[in-house]
């Protein structure tokens, strides 16, 4: 199956979104398709919490296809995203053949027998290449280094890598590739000329309300509404560390039925904070003004 067949518009894709519980709005459901039918790596920005590595899940779920997530962090390097060799299997079959052998085995043939393929680990990047089609989610990319994301940039082009001791792997559909930043660094340009681009914001009040009433049915309509405007509330906080994003909206409404809440009020709120907001300073500062915060 190509991805990029998968669905013919924009509002089929959107649609397909939705019955997964994502609810996109147009200008992310158009960039989604149009990264789909072009077959381009769609580079998704935004604070932590939008919904970007929410909207690589919802595709995959979407399309019936596996996520193979690549988490990136400080220091990984191209071994550590495309493949490696299962040493102790290796060095247990040298034991073997020692130990099974007549003769004394071909220095040669124990070498090409120790790096088959049956010995290879392989990681995300080069699972999505074999396994393809799937959805490739390169998740936090700006944690990386300019070294990662020059490799990065290097598959993305050319959809395939090589290993020196088994030749060369090229992906018979090209995965479809999520890559999502906190912007916590400026990727580079050449990066972001690959890939289509989509700055993510916190959504509105009526959309939150309606992933809340889609992803968490069991919260009743009144409090639903008046968690989704207590967050939103909150993140008017501009001197917040990390304002709650959507699954902590989620979150607190599930914990606050939970308690049987059916009136959102200062002294449920305070002793429930901690299930959105998870810095100290950020909740003393938002328990102070959550009396004004919940006025209606």
């Amino acid at each position: 199956m190509d991805p990029r067949t998968t669905f013919d518009s924009a509002a089929d894709l959107s649609a397909a979104l939705g019955a997964t519980g994502y609810l996109a709005d147009d200008a992310l459901a158009t960039v989604s398709w149009l990264a789909l039918r072009l077959g381009r790596p769609l580079l998704m920005e935004g604070e932590p919490g939008t919904g970007k590595t929410a909207l690589a899940e919802a595709l995959a779920e979407s399309m019936a296809l596996p996520l193979i997530r690549l988490q990136c962090y400080e220091g990984i390097d191209a071994s550590q995203a495309l493949y490696d060799w299962d040493f102790p299997r290796q060095i247990l079959h040298v034991r073997a053949l020692e130990a099974t052998s007549e003769r004394r085995a071909d220095v040669r043939e124990v070498e090409e027998d120790l790096f088959d393929e049956r010995f290879l680990l392989a990681r995300p990047v080069l699972r999505a290449l074999r396994d393809a089609p799937a959805v490739l989610l390169v998740d936090e990319v700006d944690r990386a280094d300019d070294e990662f994301e020059a490799f990065l940039l290097e598959v993305l082009s050319t959809w395939q890598v090589t290993i020196p001791e088994l030749g060369t792997v090229a992906a018979a559909t090209p995965p479809v590739v999520v890559l999502t930043s906190n912007r916590t660094r400026e990727l580079h340009d050449a990066l972001k000329r690959r890939c289509l681009y989509h700055w993510l914001e916190h959504p509105g009040v009526e959309r939150e309300l309606a992933i809340v009433r889609s992803r968490a049915p069991e919260v009743s309509a009144a409090l639903a509404e008046q968690v989704v405007r207590a967050v939103h509330a909150i993140r008017g906080e501009h001197e917040l560390l990390k304002p709650p994003g959507v699954a902590e909206t989620l979150d607190w409404a599930r914990a606050l039925h939970e308690l049987g809440t059916r009136t959102l009020d200062t002294e449920t709120a305070a002793a429930s904070l901690g299930v959105a907001v998870k810095y100290r300073e950020d909740a003393e500062r938002v328990k102070k003004a959550l009396d004004v915060m919940l006025t209606p």
